[in-house]
């Protein structure tokens, strides 16, 4: 890993670039636009490890795989159940923040708001070398807490035709309420458009690879979207305190960085003797890491540790980098928490594994990537959800003065149609 300190930060850093093939995506959305299903199938045996006939997963092989699931890894379903039970409770207490009202904000003019529900999302879960059960959980869940009429899930399909039966099994304990193999871009297209079998939805949320970041943000404005993630990223600020504080950032950068080799694990530390124990730790628990070949070239290309030299530096670097996941290592986390303001996720002190965010916690794991948490926030029930206002109006000073302003300020825009509409309710 790279160390420096942070008085070198501003030359090392710039932004993660956002990588995507915009030329072959927008063939294959034009594509599906033209020829619907039969665009999918041809990209999917382009693509995919299998182009089914029928993309609709029958809805007896979904339960059947819970089913298989419970009976071959108890463990797991258990697992699976708390994780479940977890977000759902999470959810319901983010949709009781968003309330309907209605109030009068001068004499005769009386303004509201109705929050509602998209009426169709689907949820894009990745299926190929870790096929993401848990994203099934995150995406689903929050959709269906928000009160969305139809869910669905969507995911490669592998050889036999179906999505991973790990993703079936945790569709139906989330209780999606259809499941298509479908993948890439071309599942995006489908899903932003419609085809033939392939419903169009309102929104589209969850992770994927590069052309499905593409796919998502050409389409944004025919659908909606969650945001386009790039890359995942952990940021981890330490100050020694814990016993074995090499070990705890050490084996938290290994769980960032064995996402993929794009994976950017970093780490604030106070001391260039911490750095060293980190560094060597590192060493130690790759060479039996399984995925250390993957972990080992992410640590290579972007792991970095900056070593601090005062907590303003260390609290301008964090805010700067505005990492996807953020742990706070250190003894006296309530006093950073007030400035710090961009991360995707925070988590307060060593006990605060941010792996307890990506499964069980119940906080969501889809979260901004590349920086973006400098502008938004992660996967949540409002996603799926349109807040909407509304105005009625009865006679009253408050009605008799907006009428006027928004006259004068139409007349002063030249829209003397606005003025005119206006003006007519004034008598």
């Amino acid at each position: 890993m790279r160390i420096i300190n942070s008085a070198e930060f501003d030359q090392y850093w710039k932004a993660p670039p956002q990588e995507e093939d915009e030329t072959a995506v927008m063939q294959v959305i034009a594509a599906v636009r033209r020829e619907g299903d039969t665009a999918v199938r041809r990209f999917a045996a382009q693509f995919d490890k299998s182009s089914p006939d029928v993309f609709e997963v029958p809805q007896d092989r979904i339960s059947a795989a819970w089913q298989t699931l419970k009976a071959t890894s108890p463990e797991l379903s258990a697992a699976l159940e708390l994780a479940a039970d977890h977000i759902r409770r999470f959810s319901a207490l983010q949709k009781a923040q968003f309330v309907n009202f209605e109030t009068e904000l001068a004499p005769g003019l009386i303004t509201g708001q109705q929050v509602l529900p998209v009426q169709r999302a689907a949820i894009y879960v990745p299926g190929g070398r870790a096929p993401l059960i848990s994203s099934v959980l995150m995406g689903v869940i929050p959709a269906l807490s928000a009160g969305v009429e139809e869910v669905f899930v969507v995911s490669p399909p592998q050889a036999d035709g179906l999505p991973h039966t790990g993703i079936m099994a945790a569709a139906y304990l989330a209780g999606a309420g259809r499941v298509f193999a479908i993948g890439g871009a071309q599942a995006i297209a489908a899903l932003a458009l419609g085809t033939e079998s392939i419903p169009k939805v309102d929104v589209i949320a969850g992770p994927g690879n590069k052309y499905v970041a593409a796919a998502k943000r050409l389409l944004f404005g025919a659908v909606g979207i969650d945001f386009i993630a790039g890359p995942t990223d952990v940021l981890i600020i330490a100050d020694g305190s814990a016993l074995n504080a090499a070990d705890l950032v050490a084996v938290d950068l290994l769980a960032q960085a064995e996402h993929d080799i794009d994976a950017r694990a970093r780490a604030l530390v106070p001391s260039r003797e911490l750095a060293d124990r980190v560094v060597v730790t590192l060493e130690k628990r790759l060479a039996s890491l399984p995925s250390a070949a993957t972990a080992g070239a992410s640590l290579k290309a972007g792991g970095t540790i900056i070593i601090y030299d005062s907590q303003a530096a260390a609290l301008r670097i964090a805010n700067t980098i505005a990492p996807e996941h953020l742990e706070l290592q250190v003894m006296d986390a309530e006093d950073w928490i007030p400035m710090l303001r961009n991360y995707g996720s925070l988590f307060i002190g060593s006990r605060a594994a941010e792996v307890l965010g990506d499964y069980s916690a119940g906080i969501n794991h889809t979260l901004p990537t590349s920086g973006c948490a400098r502008f938004t926030g992660g996967l949540s029930v409002r996603h799926f959800l349109k807040t909407l206002t509304t105005l009625r109006c009865s006679p009253g000073q408050g009605w008799d003065a907006a009428l006027a302003a928004a006259e004068r300020i139409a007349q002063a825009e030249g829209l003397m149609g606005h003025a005119a509409s206006a003006a007519i309710r004034k008598n």
